[in-house]
């Protein structure tokens, strides 16, 4: 259900870069998701076409790009990709590992008309 609250601060983002550069139209939003994040890219899109429906993002197209999880073993030094939950390290079998990328979330450009 967060999904709900992230698709609503999208929308006020993505209006008001729009109202500030006197855009007629938010035509494209591009994010930026970590698998590590909790965000269900289908709920995201879900929710956005419902709550963007009579603003000037409406029928604008969300584009989700992906970011892996990468993690660092500090035992080893082993970086290594996470497919799904948090994993020794394959090289040590140590869990004192650092998460270097794949929790990020961000919106990454707006394109508008």
């Amino acid at each position: 259900m967060h999904e709900l609250s992230i698709t609503e601060s999208i929308l006020n983002t993505a209006i008001k870069y729009a109202q500030k550069e006197k855009a007629q139209k938010v035509t494209d939003i591009n994010l930026v998701i970590g698998d590590l994040s909790s965000i269900v890219d289908d709920s995201v899109q879900f929710y956005w076409e419902l709550i963007s429906k009579g603003t000037i993002c409406e029928n604008s197209c969300l584009h989700f790009q992906r970011i892996p999880a990468i993690v660092l073993c500090q035992d080893c030094g082993n970086r290594y990709a996470l497919e799904h939950d948090l994993i020794p390290c394959p090289q040590c079998s140590g869990m004192n590992i650092k998460i270097l990328s794949g929790d990020d979330f961000k919106m990454d450009s707006i394109e508008i008309q």
